[in-house]
């Protein structure tokens, strides 16, 4: 009896040493997060982390996030892009099309989701978008046509507009939302003015030339290098008292006069889905590109208040957010 008993124990501690050792070999996810603006961009980050744990994972447990921010600092992605495939990451989530590029370059095994990339084809990220082919799939935030519809409500909100400027970089795959934007000029008898912020110390330089050049408002385009800008953007708006519209709400909520774009936390939630799937074993190559499905409008009545300027009802009435 005392040795059928020494052989069960025997047997109980071997298999519960095998299921400890088995536990404590499980390999926990790597996610790469490459960003390129730390401070603006914080919170894309945690809702995507919200995402994941919406579909039940546990982080820590379930998995673990690499987070990769190039504060701006363009130049330094590919870098931390590299980084990423060294730590041997199980999937590099990207926020934007200039990381995407990056993340492009330095892997072509490792599965990619972007998140708010305006022209994924045209940028050389996918095929196509139902079929993308490669190691690279996401969500796009059709941001071209967004372009258009936001001089259509700069020109609602001041109907006498003729001269507008546009805030944008050239060298993070904005020019299609420039040429759109230039598509819609015309119909509206809207001029534009060009201003290419390649990096901060432009951004001065930017504001005189739409001043002699009598700029009547403002669009800013965005991008890892004018979303670091906010502030000054806003001061020297405010300065010279005149409208601009953003591309997101964190610029309204600073202080700006309004937004029209993309919902982004409604993308960064959908990313994990997408990482979700590859992770369980799904190709980037067969998930098809999402398209934005929520937008959002939002006016702040005090940065009106403060350049002299009365919203339309019409106008207003269009808004998803009024800030008072």
């Amino acid at each position: 009896m005392n040795k059928r008993l020494l052989w069960l124990l025997t047997l109980l501690f071997l298999a519960t040493g095998t299921f400890v050792e088995a536990q404590q070999q499980k390999k926990i996810p790597r996610i790469g997060y490459l960003d390129g603006v730390a401070r603006t961009n914080a919170y894309r980050k945690d809702t995507f982390r919200q995402g994941l744990r919406q579909l039940g994972y546990a982080e820590e447990k379930d998995f673990v996030i690499e987070y990769r921010s190039a504060d701006g600092k363009v130049d330094r992605l590919n870098e931390l892009a590299a980084e990423l495939v060294r730590l041997k990451v199980d999937v590099i989530v990207t926020a934007g099309p200039t990381t995407t590029r990056a993340a492009k370059a330095a892997t072509a095994t490792i599965p990619i989701v972007m998140v708010a990339v305006g022209d994924p084809v045209g940028n050389g990220f996918v095929a196509s978008l139902a079929h993308p082919g490669g190691n690279i799939t996401g969500l796009s935030n059709l941001a071209p046509e967004i372009s258009g519809k936001q001089l259509e409500l700069l020109k609602e909100t001041v109907p006498k507009l003729s001269r507008v400027a546009v805030l944008w970089t050239s060298t993070v795959g904005q020019a299609l939302q420039l040429r759109e934007i230039g598509l819609a000029a015309g119909p509206l008898s809207v001029q534009l003015q060009s201003l290419d912020v390649l990096g901060p110390n432009d951004i001065e330089t930017a504001f005189r030339a739409a001043s002699e050049q009598r700029t009547e408002a403002f669009i800013v385009f965005g991008g890892p290098i004018l979303n670091t800008q906010i502030t000054r953007i806003l001061e020297y708006v405010v300065k010279i008292r005149l409208p601009a519209i953003y591309p997101q709400s964190q610029y309204v909520e600073a202080g700006g006069l309004m937004s029209y774009g993309v919902n982004v936390t409604d993308l960064d939630r959908r990313a994990a889905t997408y990482v979700d799937k590859i992770l369980k074993g799904a190709k980037p190559a067969d998930l098809p590109v999402e398209q934005p499905k929520k937008f959002e409008f939002i006016i702040n009545l005090q940065a009106a208040k403060q350049i002299g300027l009365t919203i339309p009802p019409n106008v207003l009435a269009r808004a998803d957010r009024v800030i008072k």
